[in-house]
């Protein structure tokens, strides 16, 4: 018997029905609950992450996941699952249109299948390792902005501003180096608006898996490069501190972060 694997169609089906979700609930009051002091959930976040495991389960229900809400959920390591149901949670909750779902797979330690669907602009951006990436069905690549000066970069902070590595400092630095930084507040975002060159590059200290996972394939196979803040190509570990660019100027991106733990 040939053994199912997932495929690109059913990792995109999957995000649209969880956006679906998202959509039918933006704009309308929430049941929030914190998770931390500014760590926030809604019953949409766990409302659309249920719909994605069970989906999962049913279809692959030897596979391990590792979701936002849920945390890990046991089966096989070398078939997992990396969720994050609403990528964006305090802008959805505040009516602010910048979130997203954002769900990947991975064999064997790698990332296979990724993809990140903004409900409201109805954009789907996927990849399949070694197939490229895609926006409703057209391919999209990184930019070729080389000089910093022309560089209109992205990134974010960690929810505890309060501990001693906050990025405020590499804000402050590379602010003054470039043309502009963004702050989006969904990280599945910043990375796919990097892959389709609507950003020339982003980095983050100290985010999660489930923001990443997805994002990052779907950055390299647009031509881009993801790497450690201190170069190392074996970012998907903790502490998940990683720079994704263009590649043009990812070299010139790293002596940010010399001196970083």
């Amino acid at each position: 018997m040939q053994k199912m694997e997932p495929s690109q169609e059913f990792i995109i089906n999957l995000a649209k029905g969880a956006g679906e979700i998202l959509r039918a609930g933006y704009g309308k009051e929430h049941s929030i609950k914190f998770k931390g002091p500014i760590d926030m959930v809604t019953e949409i976040d766990r409302k659309a992450e249920d719909y994605i495991v069970q989906r999962i389960r049913g279809a692959f229900p030897g596979h391990s996941i590792i979701a936002e809400e849920s945390g890990k959920l046991d089966g096989d390591k070398k078939n997992r699952w990396f969720i994050d149901p609403v990528d964006g949670t305090s802008n959805y909750a505040r009516g602010l249109p910048m979130f997203s779902v954002s769900i990947a797979y991975a064999e064997d330690g790698e990332m296979r299948l990724a993809c990140v669907y903004d409900p409201l602009r109805d954009e789907c951006f996927h990849a399949e390792r070694g197939s490229g990436s895609w926006l409703n069905g057209k391919a999209i690549h990184v930019s070729t902005t080389d000089e910093l000066l022309n560089a209109m970069l992205v990134t974010g902070f960690p929810y505890d501003i309060h501990k001693k590595n906050n990025n405020l400092d590499h804000f402050a630095n590379i602010v003054r180096e470039v043309h502009t930084v963004r702050r989006l507040g969904s990280a599945a975002l910043d990375l796919v608006y990097v892959a389709a060159g609507r950003l020339d590059g982003y980095w983050e200290i100290d985010i999660s898996s489930w923001d990443i996972a997805a994002g990052t394939l779907i950055v390299e196979e647009a031509g881009g490069v993801v790497t450690t803040i201190h170069g190392d190509s074996s970012y998907m570990r903790p502490p998940y501190d990683i720079i994704a660019s263009n590649g043009c100027l990812h070299d010139k991106l790293l002596p940010f972060f010399e001196h970083a733990p």
